[in-house]
C-alpha cells in the first residue's frame, strides 16, 4: 500500500480511499464526485457513511460501526484511524488516516502535506480514538468511471 497526500486541506477521507484502492488522489476525488461526495462536505470528516460508500465503489469493505482503539497491535491487518478526534460545537471530526500491516511491520499512511513522511511509525505521538476494520474483496477492480 502506497501513501496518497491530499490536494485539499479536508481531503483525508478522500486520500485515505485512495490509498486503500491503490488509485491516486485525483482517480478517488473523480469516484467520489460522482457519488456526490466532496471534501468540502462536513460529513467526510465527522460521519463514516461517505468514506465507506467510495471504498465500496472501489471494491473494499469496511465494517458499518466503529471499534474502540485499545493497542495497536489488536488492530486489523488493514484500518481506517481516526485521530485528532475533536468536538466542535455539538459535531465530532478527526483526521482520517490508514493503519496496515505486512507480516511483522506495521505503519500509518497519514495524508497530511505538512508532515515530514507519510509513512508513520511514531505511534505514541498518535491517539487514534476508534477504527472501522477494512477487508478488501478478492479480484475487485476500480471503477473505470
Amino acid at each position: 500500500m502506497k501513501p496518497v497526500i491530499q490536494e485539499e486541506r479536508t481531503g483525508c477521507g478522500i486520500a485515505a480511499a485512495a490509498a486503500i484502492a491503490g488509485v491516486s488522489y485525483a482517480r478517488a476525488r473523480a469516484v467520489a464526485a460522482s457519488l456526490g461526495i466532496s471534501s468540502q462536505d462536513r460529513r467526510l470528516w465527522s460521519d463514516t457513511a461517505h468514506v465507506r460508500r467510495l471504498l465500496a465503489r472501489f471494491g473494499v469493505s469496511v465494517a458499518r460501526k466503529t471499534r474502540s482503539f485499545r493497542s495497536w497491535s489488536d488492530l486489523p491487518d488493514c484500518a481506517l484511524l481516526a485521530i485528532k478526534w475533536h468536538v466542535e460545537g455539538s459535531r465530532p471530526f478527526w483526521h482520517w488516516v490508514v493503519f496496515h500491516r505486512v507480516m511483522d511491520r506495521h505503519y500509518v499512511l497519514d495524508s497530511n502535506a505538512n508532515i515530514k513522511t507519510p509513512l508513520r511509525r511514531d505511534f505514541g505521538r498518535m491517539k487514534p480514538a476508534w477504527f472501522l476494520p477494512v477487508t478488501m474483496r478478492r479480484g475487485a477492480q476500480p471503477p473505470l468511471s
